[in-house]
């Protein structure tokens, strides 16, 4: 079952610059994204709890945004390049290599959890494992914001991602999945991208009770 996490570690280890190149505009061209991140933001400063974590946060430009947006955000990554790129970049914010399935975060410690694509390379299997790791850290009213590539079709779709395999899925199959694993979806935006890989942009939030 770890043999995926290897794979898609040492792929994101080979992209860092690269990568971080790509998304070092922090989401200015992408207006839906960033309007769910900032509703998310606002929500959780409500909770009165502003601490939350990016996880899978890549070169930590969300983390930083998150940072902007009044949350004590920090950032856990798989990648250990991506990590040390994140704490260069952002020496002001704490970054730290970790898996998803296994946090090194308290339980019910969390305002906020954000997932900005970095489940997309989870194997559906095991996707209830992590989504049950995300309820863990989250405290009774805390929020996760899961960001995702959306499908129409009835189950996911795995697919060859530029970095390592990954797949999409149905909003209304993933939000069950959020439930089963404890948590209340309320809000979803959709939308189509207008990219040759012809999934749908998708953002789900989630309270846990």
């Amino acid at each position: 079952m770890a043999h995926h996490r290897d794979e898609t570690r040492a792929a994101y280890d080979g992209v860092v610059e690269l990568y971080a190149s790509l998304f070092a505009n922090r989401l200015e061209t992408r207006p839906f994204a960033r309007a769910m991140i900032g509703t998310f933001a606002e929500l959780v400063r409500a909770t009165g709890n502003p601490r939350a974590a990016d996880v899978g946060c890549g070169p930590g430009h969300l983390t930083a945004m998150l940072h902007e947006l009044g949350l004590d955000a920090f950032g856990l990554d798989l990648s250990p390049g991506m990590v040390d790129h994140a704490r260069r970049a952002h020496p002001a914010l704490c970054f730290q290599e970790a898996r998803m399935e296994s946090l090194p975060i308290e339980d019910g410690a969390l305002g906020g959890v954000l997932a900005h694509y970095s489940t997309i390379h989870t194997p559906p299997g095991e996707l209830p494992e992590l989504l049950a790791e995300q309820v863990r850290v989250l405290a009774p009213g805390g929020l996760l914001l899961v960001s995702f590539f959306g499908t129409d079709g009835p189950e996911p779709v795995r697919f060859d991602h530029k970095v390592a395999p990954a797949y999409s899925w149905p909003a209304d199959h993933l939000a069950e999945l959020l439930a089963g694993a404890g948590l209340v979806p309320f809000a979803r935006l959709l939308h189509d991208p207008a990219t040759e890989r012809g999934f749908l942009d998708a953002h789900l939030l989630a309270r846990r009770p």
